[in-house]
């Protein structure tokens, strides 16, 4: 949409018949080409127009509530099956987490965007594949490869959702910003959402006690179960026919959270220099090292991707440059951490791990560095650095799926 859009936007009849078309998808794709006020006179009618519309809250089509029932449906028998084939949770759960919520998400978005039937053949069949592997592995969870194997199978399930998102567009990067800015609207929007579902189950138990009814069990069993695993798809449901209720938070905090976590995250750098922490024969810290990592990192891809909905801001920029610059510190940090120990006590599927994820992300901060500092000097755009990103990305499902596939057999289910 958002590429027709920006090819036709001198032509007022083809703008009124793609309003006319899709309204949620046109709003979207239009405030993220605009995200401030445009000058050109047909952008500028419209964005009045649409803002003047976006006060109002829409609740979409009888359809696509079906849909979503139905998908709320799929996804709370997933999380029940331990009750309904007296499975243990504590053995289903770790394995099979991703599946309640990625595949009915994808099957959502193929049934949006009437994706192509090779295209929905190949995403449900390596969803299929990977949820028959991951029960397959043998062993418990003090199993090195089994751990690594269930931690890294949502990130394969997220990259599937991804292509759907993008229509199957697999060679083609433009749409992967759209779908990290999608994943960081869903964080927004879900949160409050689950937070609503806590609140109201409070309060209902409550309620029911108060006249000596107990439905604690049947509550959580059931009812709670099928509350959360619908509140992604209902996140999903209003993000898309009202993306006016996200466009302005979701920037906002990016905006708010990049300050506090570069200053936290060099405070923490002093922190552990006072406090004379080793990386490099504390297993526990390196391993904690490395989920900061990531998280700085999402923040990092969350914020920069928002750029393109808020005015242009040098200080904001800054600070993600700056944090970038953090990051690649701490990357450099646990990657000389975790070659000391393979140097040190030899490879174990744990270490291969974090070894190939640390190089992945040390080599993408470079790069994201690099686009960085080049847009504060004017030489390039916002849309260059989400090149970086987005052209990246594949990187990190191709080495998902060799530690999820590989990795067990390679070191022999150890």
């Amino acid at each position: 949409m958002k590429e027709t859009l920006q090819l036709n936007l001198s032509d007022p009849a083809k703008l009124e018949s793609l309003y006319r078309a899709d309204k949620a998808g046109f709003k979207k794709a239009f405030f993220e080409l605009f995200p401030i006020k445009p000058v050109d006179p047909v952008a500028l009618c419209w964005f009045e127009r649409l803002q003047e519309e976006s006060a109002s809250i829409s609740w979409g089509k009888g359809a696509d509530i079906f849909v979503i029932l139905v998908a709320t449906v799929i996804a709370t028998c997933i999380a029940k099956l331990p009750d309904f084939l007296s499975l243990k949770a504590e053995e289903y759960f770790p394995r099979n987490i991703s599946f309640i919520v990625l595949p009915v998400l994808a099957g959502y978005f193929i049934w949006l965007h009437r994706i192509k039937r090779q295209t929905v053949f190949i995403v449900l069949f390596l969803f299929a594949v990977s949820a028959i592997y991951i029960n397959w592995l043998p062993g418990n969870f003090d199993n090195d490869t089994l751990i690594l194997s269930c931690i890294h199978l949502p990130l394969v399930g997220w990259s599937l959702l991804g292509l759907v998102y993008n229509k199957g567009q697999l060679k083609e990067w433009e749409g992967r910003p759209a779908f990290l800015r999608f994943n960081g609207d869903l964080l927004v929007m879900g949160s409050l959402i689950v937070s609503g579902v806590m609140v109201l189950s409070g309060i209902t138990m409550g309620l029911f006690s108060l006249i000596g009814l107990l439905i604690e069990d049947f509550y959580t069993q059931w009812v709670l179960i099928a509350e959360l695993s619908a509140s992604p798809l209902i996140a999903t449901y209003v993000i898309r026919y009202n993306p006016q209720l996200v466009n302005k938070v979701s920037p906002v905090i990016a905006r708010i959270f990049s300050p506090l976590v570069l200053v936290t995250l060099v405070a923490y750098l002093v922190g552990i220099v006072i406090a004379g922490k080793d990386p490099y024969t504390d297993r526990d810290f390196l391993m904690l090292f490395n989920a900061l990592l990531i998280g700085v990192l999402a923040i990092i891809f969350f914020s920069v991707v928002e750029m393109k909905r808020t005015a242009e801001n040098k200080l904001a920029h800054w600070i993600i440059f700056l944090l970038a610059l953090v990051t690649i510190v701490v990357n450099g940090v646990a990657l000389s951490a975790i070659i000391y120990r393979i140097g040190s006590w030899g490879f174990t599927p744990n270490r291969l791990a974090v070894l190939g994820g640390n190089l992945l992300f040390f080599i993408n901060l470079i790069l994201l560095a690099r686009q960085l500092y080049r847009q504060l000097r004017g030489q390039v755009t916002t849309s260059s650095v989400e090149e970086v990103i987005a052209k990246y990305l594949p990187l990190y499902f191709v080495w998902a799926v060799l530690v999820t596939f590989l990795f067990p057999l390679i070191f022999r289910f150890q």
